[in-house]
């Protein structure tokens, strides 16, 4: 994994084992796509697969960059995130007669990289993928290191592959159409990059919230060149996750069944991964693991960035039921991730149902 500087955008390569993927970062980002794609060997043939809603945002500027495309279009939201939106682009792309040398451009959050990105990985058996991302939560984390994937009503993302972007298109600037409650689910995620790796940028975030929140580049730029340098490393080291790639999984475990338990229409991703680290944190300290002054920091800062949807309705038993579900039992086993320190984690796989139970009535659930 190297970062240089190029033309005021940074660049952050991610060395995955099956194919390697490059990360650009900088306000204007977005306006270089055409020499961005060609110095990659992007193919000629590029398909947009965008949201209604980030194409009235952002369709012009796509278009002033990539010519007069025609986007595919796909609704966006936890709940379309399915097979059914999968095979409108399968057809959209059968239609226009795309082949193995076309690529999927996903210009869009986390939902339409994730969707897109697993047509790109199962079309023709896999076709070039570039990720425009236009949330912060996507910025940081799901365009980055090749998990796509789709959701199942009876669990998120229980049908993927593993398929790296060629390109991922990082442009700051894009966010400023972005609702506090979108970037703030965003930030939640940097949170979560500072637990597992970096105290340093979880005390930038307390620190500078304010100027976060105002979207200023001084403050903004660097937590998320952090946060993709962070999932970089982690992801060159460890593309499939047999190992060290778990610890990108913090939060997630509760966070997961909490979106499954509502059918995914209460919480932003950002929201449920918020409850799920406050969940880790209190099963860490009462292992002993953690010191319940890191418990205390990461209350704080949760806190301090916003109001998080009401889970009081929610029964103890149904988001138990959902974990049983969730793809990181393996063997029977749940793999949960818990920081140890902020900035430190480790990976525990004996967690009790007695455990998970009080975790989730500490949360505020109903029993």
């Amino acid at each position: 994994m190297s970062i240089d500087i190029s033309q005021e955008q940074i660049r952050v390569d991610v060395n995955a084992g099956s194919h390697p993927s490059t990360i650009w970062i900088g306000d204007g980002a977005a306006d270089r796509l055409p020499v961005l794609l060609d110095a990659h060997g992007v193919g000629a043939r590029r398909f947009v697969v965008s949201s209604p809603v980030i194409w009235r945002l952002h369709g012009d500027q796509v278009r002033r960059a990539l010519g007069s495309v025609e986007p595919i279009l796909i609704a966006d939201g936890e709940r379309y995130k399915n097979l059914q939106s999968v095979s409108r682009i399968y057809e959209a792309l059968i239609r226009a007669g795309a082949d193995r040398g076309s690529a999927i451009v996903a210009v869009g959050g986390g939902v339409i990289g994730d969707t897109a990105g697993f047509a790109a990985a199962t079309f023709l058996r896999g076709i070039t993928l570039v990720q425009v991302p236009t949330t912060l939560l996507a910025q940081v984390d799901s365009s980055i290191g090749g998990k796509v994937g789709v959701n199942h009503a009876l669990g998120k993302n229980l049908i993927g592959a593993f398929h790296q972007p060629a390109v991922v298109v990082i442009d700051p600037l894009l966010l400023r159409t972005l609702p506090r409650r979108e970037f703030r689910s965003g930030l939640y995620e940097v949170i979560k990059y500072g637990m597992i790796a970096s105290r340093d940028l979880f005390d930038r975030i307390a620190g500078n919230t304010k100027a976060i929140f105002a979207r200023d580049p001084a403050a903004l730029v660097p937590a998320i060149v952090e946060s993709c340098r962070i999932k970089a490393d982690v992801v060159s080291q460890d593309e499939r996750e047999s190992g060290l790639r778990r610890i990108l999984n913090y939060g997630h475990t509760v966070g997961h069944a909490l979106e499954a338990a509502t059918k995914y229409t209460r919480f932003r991703h950002g929201e449920a991964i918020a409850y799920g680290m406050l969940a880790a944190a209190d099963l860490a300290v009462s292992r002993g693991a953690l010191a319940d002054r890191g418990r205390q920091a990461l209350v704080q800062l949760i806190t301090k960035l916003g109001p998080l949807p009401p889970l009081a309705d929610l029964s103890i038993a149904e988001v138990l039921e959902a974990v049983r579900r969730d793809k990181k039992v393996i063997n029977g086993r749940l793999h949960f991730v818990i920081a140890v320190a902020i900035g430190a984690t480790a990976e525990i796989n004996d967690v009790t149902e007695t455990e998970l139970r009080d975790v989730l009535q500490h949360l505020g659930l109903k029993g």
